[in-house]
């Protein structure tokens, strides 16, 4: 959200808006405390001296000023501009979702539930809501007491630069960092240990498709992984081809998925799914889950599976084993047109444009709020 909050920024600055960055800072956090303490220290900083320092700011602001929160996790804070005008922007209520025990995948501890109850309070005084996809929209509207007086839909866009590479130099690349050999290819996944990347999904996909014939390595890019994950591995008979990459600098990525042969994001959920689009940019053709929002990213220039289904082994079999037989059969055929088709299809999601669909919104709320004399 830091990354988004700043390409936000920056991209409005570009057109001519002065923008100011209201974060909380770790001020009573700094005292001398116990370590067990800190984290209440830090919840003082959020909920008790940010937002004075807000109410305190926004008695100096202009009419012509808009409040942007760029995560609707920032719930807490909406009140302090409820009655002024503003937008939230949101990407995935899957946190809320949980703690509402809808995802019986991801159960939430007591505090973690009223924790998500004060955002929900928070976010339902807004007004106005911009939604990464229709899927997240969809779920704010079930999620509001009352019909938002406006809501929106723009797809992110893609922030870093992402696109075709020489495949032998992406290639030669993945493999110093990662020291093997992988210039005859592998199989990519990038993502962290949150539940629903389904990173252990990738793993089984990959045990099915070396059964299947396949021979390449497969490279996970993301967080060290977890218990789950590392279970995984050291149960697959393939362990050795599997290689986890922590620490991957962004300027590596467009080289990652362009040295892949294919990309695998089979994910549970998702708000958006940067990953799709990113790889689609660098010419690697995906598979990934037939839901939304991952099909509203990939379209039709994607292999699409099922959701993974729950824990019953001999599902879970099946559902691998149909995902690598498709895999196989795609490959084998020949990845061109399903390659131009997802660079064509990312062209959709060019940061420029969706700024100025964010500009025009803002505006609109402006000019709603307070006549179109602010459109200057």
């Amino acid at each position: 959200m830091p990354r988004y909050a700043q390409w936000l920024k920056t991209g409005m600055e570009k057109r001519g808006h002065e923008v100011q960055l209201w974060q909380p800072e770790p001020r009573i956090y700094n005292f001398p405390a116990p370590a067990f303490l800190k984290k209440w220290l830090g919840y003082v900083d959020q909920f008790v001296v940010f937002p004075s320092q807000v109410r305190k700011k926004i008695k100096n602001t202009g009419a012509d000023t808009l409040f942007i929160f760029t995560d609707h996790a920032q719930g807490i804070w909406v009140p302090l501009a409820s009655e002024l005008p503003h937008v939230v922007h949101c990407h995935d209520f899957l946190a809320q979702q949980s703690a509402l025990g809808m995802i019986p995948e991801n159960p939430v501890g007591w505090t973690g539930k009223k924790y998500q109850e004060l955002i929900r309070k928070g976010y339902r005084r807004a007004k106005n809501f911009i939604s990464v996809s229709c899927k997240t929209k969809e779920d704010l509207n079930n999620l509001l007491n009352i019909p938002a007086q406006r809501s929106e839909v723009v797809y992110n866009g893609l922030t870093q630069k992402y696109s075709v590479t020489n495949r032998v130099t992406a290639r030669k690349d993945i493999g110093r960092f990662c020291n093997q050999a992988v210039d005859e290819g592998y199989l990519l996944h990038v993502g962290g240990n949150h539940w629903y990347k389904n990173r252990a999904g990738v793993v089984m996909i990959y045990n099915a498709w070396r059964d299947e014939g396949g021979k390449l390595p497969l490279l996970l890019i993301g967080e060290h992984p977890n218990e789950v994950l590392q279970s995984a591995h050291e149960k697959s008979q393939y362990g050795r081809d599997i290689y986890f990459l922590e620490n991957v600098p962004d300027a590596l990525l467009p080289a990652a998925y362009s040295g892949a042969v294919f990309f695998l994001f089979p994910s549970l959920a998702e708000g958006f799914g940067w990953p799709i689009a990113e790889a689609m940019a660098c010419g690697c053709p995906v598979m990934t889950t037939n839901e939304a929002p991952m099909t509203e990213v990939a379209g039709d220039s994607a292999v699409l599976i099922p959701r993974m289904p729950s824990d019953n082994e001999e599902k879970l079999t099946e559902w691998a084993t149909n995902a690598a037989v498709r895999l196989m059969g795609t490959i084998s055929s020949g990845t061109g047109a399903l390659v131009e088709k997802g660079i064509n299809n990312v062209k959709r999601f060019d940061s420029d444009l969706a700024l100025d669909s964010i500009e025009e919104i803002y505006f609109s709320i402006l000019d709603t709020s307070s006549g179109p004399q602010h459109r200057s």
